[in-house]
């Protein structure tokens, strides 16, 4: 086998070679990589209303001492089991888990599409020992041969795809990190929500039990009373089904319970062994709607923009629009460059000797001719997703907007209401203490006493059911403007 010979003399010698002709190589890039190809992302206008429906002044300009609420905005209801529940939800919850993870992996892909712009080193290594066919080259000693070497790869980007790659993988790894912190704000509203959920159940049971033992004495008192003669069986008879319906609300109100108290388990990612277990208990619903929260004033539209799904559908916009680059880049050829120095040798001793220094320099050129189309259809491909991408993320600026109206709506009717059903309560109770007073008179029958316990009762359900309303209406307000408002 013939000796391997070279003119440079030196391994140093190679690699002086080599740099100055991959300096060549960048000034060239420099030069033909002016900008990247394909449309630069601009955001489109925006027409963001003046003022809200509810006559608050709204800046469009975005002051710079304007920022979003901080994230712990479930302390404003003072509770501290709420509180707990909603840190055990952070660190536990699957759904955040599972978003956290699509985040790791959406920052590795955007490292992958980094590291594109940049060259690639590898090593290869060998050893080997054979012969070749006595039969084809007649008969030829057994030889081993030792290589050492490195390659040093690089794809120039003179269009611009590998620039417009890194933008969409960066563009791609905020989406999905503000697509987690959208999914952390809905389950902490779904928290706090569920948690109030629970409360109103419990206010709900509670009268619903005071209204059974109340039922009871009746229907005794009603029993004796037709066993004295005083009443016809007629009498009794509505007593027992108007305690039987009363014992029928709490039951269905024990079973909500139940159901709600497995649901906040799922919530706050426990096990299965402790989805069952009854959760703590803070502050009563009354106390809970007590708290009194103000509707932000001077609130800038623009700051509807933060708000994290917002955000994360305009990134995924902002990526595709540099798809549409990376797509129309296959057009040109690409071009790269690959360079190897190493050493080989018949004998390993020899194999880091001067004249066993190997070397080389390729440029390549790959360039598209024909393929019936398949560019042409990527490029489309890629424009209807840009145009997908910018329909959603107009209709999350709709859908955030239409979030705070209603929001703003709903927070001033249930203050309106709860003040209305109050008074309302107040009146059927007194209305009661007052026919039993005349019933026990005799001025009045039992069928009065009846329709006012009715009454008295559904009014106490309804105060405890727009309590809860008013409630969910605010964790709504907080969640609708990206976790509510602070203005320093």
């Amino acid at each position: 086998m013939p000796k391997l010979t070279t003119q440079l003399k030196t391994p140093h010698q190679v690699l002086k070679m080599s740099r100055a002709a991959l300096l060549v190589s960048i000034a060239l890039t420099g030069g033909l990589a002016g900008c990247a190809i394909g449309p630069n992302y601009q955001r489109a206008p925006m027409d963001l209303p003046e003022q809200y429906p509810s006559a608050v002044t709204i800046d469009t300009s975005l002051p710079e001492n304007v920022k979003a609420i901080p994230q712990k905005w479930w302390t404003v209801f003072n509770d501290p089991v709420l509180n707990q529940m909603e840190e055990e939800a952070l660190a536990e919850n699957q759904d955040l888990i599972k978003a956290a993870a699509a985040v790791d992996e959406a920052a590795a892909q955007a490292r992958i599409a980094r590291n594109g712009l940049l060259p690639s080193l590898s090593t290869s290594n060998a050893a080997q020992r054979g012969n070749t066919s006595n039969e084809v080259y007649g008969s030829t000693p057994t030889v081993s041969t030792y290589t050492v070497g490195a390659t040093l790869s690089w794809e120039l980007d003179v269009w611009g795809k590998l620039r417009r790659a890194n933008e969409a993988g960066r563009a791609s790894y905020l989406a999905s990190r503000y697509a987690r912190d959208a999914t952390q704000l809905s389950l902490t509203a779904q928290v706090a929500q569920t948690y109030f959920q629970l409360r109103a159940y419990d206010a709900a049971l509670t009268v619903s039990n005071s209204t059974v033992k109340g039922r009871e004495q009746s229907l005794n008192l009603q029993r004796r009373r037709f066993e004295e003669g005083y009443l016809s069986k007629f009498e009794v008879a509505q007593a027992e089904a108007e305690l039987a319906s009363a014992q029928l609300s709490a039951q269905q109100q024990a079973l909500a319970i139940q159901n709600t108290e497995t649901a906040l388990g799922i919530l706050l990612g426990r096990s299965p062994r402790l989805l069952s277990q009854n959760n703590a208990r803070g502050a009563s619903i009354e106390q809970l709607s007590a708290i009194k929260t103000e509707d932000p004033v001077d609130l800038p539209s623009n700051l509807l923009l933060r708000r994290p799904d917002v955000v994360s559908a305009e990134q995924q916009l902002i990526a595709a629009n540099a798809n549409i680059g990376v797509a129309r880049a296959a057009y040109f050829p690409s071009i790269s460059l690959s360079g190897n120095l190493g050493s080989q040798s018949l004998a390993l001793s020899n194999l880091f000797s001067g004249p066993a220094a190997a070397w080389s320099f390729v440029g390549n050129i790959a360039a598209p001719i024909f393929n019936f189309g398949t560019t042409q259809a990527q490029v489309k491909i890629a424009n209807a997703r840009q145009q997908q991408a910018l329909a959603s993320y107009q209709k999350a600026i709709q859908v955030a907007f239409k979030d705070v109206y209603d929001g703003l709506h709903s927070s001033s009717s249930n203050k309106q209401q709860l003040q209305t059903v109050r008074q309302q309560r107040n009146a059927a109770q007194e209305a009661l203490k007052l026919v039993r007073l005349r019933y026990d008179a005799g001025y009045s029958g039992y069928f009065e006493v009846l329709d006012a316990e009715r009454n008295a009762y559904s009014t106490e359900l309804a105060l405890i059911n727009i309590q809860l309303a008013q409630l969910n209406a605010q964790v709504n307000l907080f969640k609708a403007l990206g976790g509510g408002w602070q203005i320093n």
